[in-house]
């Protein structure tokens, strides 16, 4: 039995993205678990500027909690980070290959010659270029083909603000003929360049191929907050699957939730989450994601992202989300529970 004193702080970071994490924060549930140990628990992206934000990234903080995106995780792992995989989930989030108005370009194979958008951000894990290759090398393989098929044109995007901008500029130059997008803010982009649609990812049916940073997203924590702490990580984690049980029962709220998390309207909402995705926030460690997971690690380090490869079963730890069901189980979300 570990005797380490409990932290004073619990932190959570999470993308901008439909998680249970930002389910439970919009609730107030994490804080509720956490304030009659003494525990506050704080929110990366909200706190104050001295916070080491780039935590996200490089997970370096030992008591953060982790939902988001897959490369910087993996990187993270790569890197030596001392993370655990605690917990995958799969939510679709609209991918989509974007083509210039009145193009006719429309398919995969219709992809074979064109210049492909790769976008390049002076930051620390560039998540942006990796999930602009994996997407185009996803859409490619589904008909056989590979990124050798297409032509790679880089896009610097230092010049840029705001998600795709470099990208979308350089279609609307002329630059390039594709480019592949994810998400909400999205949906609003491509609405307000009047681009066209020439591949939806979301549509092939194997799962391989939709395969990015995304999908499968990890939770992860330190290996010294599960070594000192496991009762906190058990606890945090039944509350995320308290969220995901809530969630279950409300898409309006979902919906409103995530128009916060992601930053967009409610028509981007709906064009990038399919109806369901309220029922699709609780996490797993099935053979199935984490086989997914592995395919991405692959993927990554094909293309250079990862210094050394990461053994994503080994990096798994299931037993603190076996804990944490059963806690659920014992204390349900409040939409779930009996009426007094």
């Amino acid at each position: 039995m570990t005797h380490a004193v409990p932290p004073r702080t619990l932190w959570f970071t999470r993308c901008p993205v439909p998680t249970a994490t930002g389910i439970a924060a919009d609730r107030q549930w994490l804080t509720e678990e956490f304030a009659p140990d003494g525990i506050r628990v704080r929110s990366l992206q909200d706190a104050a500027p001295d916070a080491d934000r780039a935590a996200h990234f490089t997970h370096a903080l030992p008591g953060l909690f982790r939902e988001g995106g897959n490369v910087p995780a993996l990187w993270a792992r790569s890197r030596g980070e001392r993370t655990r995989l605690i917990g995958l989930t799969w939510i679709e989030e609209r991918q989509t290959v974007l083509v210039g108005p009145g193009s006719g370009i429309r398919g995969v194979e219709a992809l074979r010659g064109l210049r492909l958008a790769v976008p390049t951000h002076d930051i620390a894990i560039d998540f942006w270029r990796a999930m602009a290759l994996r997407g185009f090398e996803g859409a490619l393989a589904s008909a056989g083909l590979a990124l050798d098929d297409a032509t790679l044109v880089d896009v610097p995007a230092a010049e840029h603000q705001g998600q795709w901008a470099a990208e979308l500029a350089a279609l609307r130059r002329g630059d390039v003929d594709a480019v592949y997008v994810k998400g909400a803010l999205a949906v609003e982009a491509a609405r307000r360049e009047g681009v066209e649609v020439a591949v939806e990812l979301d549509e092939l049916p194997d799962h391989r191929f939709r395969i990015n940073n995304g999908t499968p997203r990890p939770i992860t924590v330190h290996q010294q907050l599960l070594d000192d702490h496991p009762g906190l990580v058990d606890r945090f984690l039944a509350v995320l699957l308290r969220a995901a049980d809530w969630a279950a029962g409300q898409p309006r709220e979902v919906a409103r939730i995530l128009g916060a998390e992601t930053g967009a309207g409610a028509e981007g909402v709906a064009g990038a989450y399919r109806p369901g995705t309220h029922l699709a926030l609780h996490p797993d460690l099935s053979p199935e994601r984490l086989a997914l997971l592995a395919g991405q690690e692959a993927g990554l380090r094909a293309h250079g992202f990862l210094p050394e490869p990461v053994d994503v079963t080994g990096w798994a730890d299931p037993e603190p989300l076996r804990r944490a069901t059963a806690l659920a189980r014992r204390h349900p979300a409040a939409s779930e529970r009996p009426a007094p």
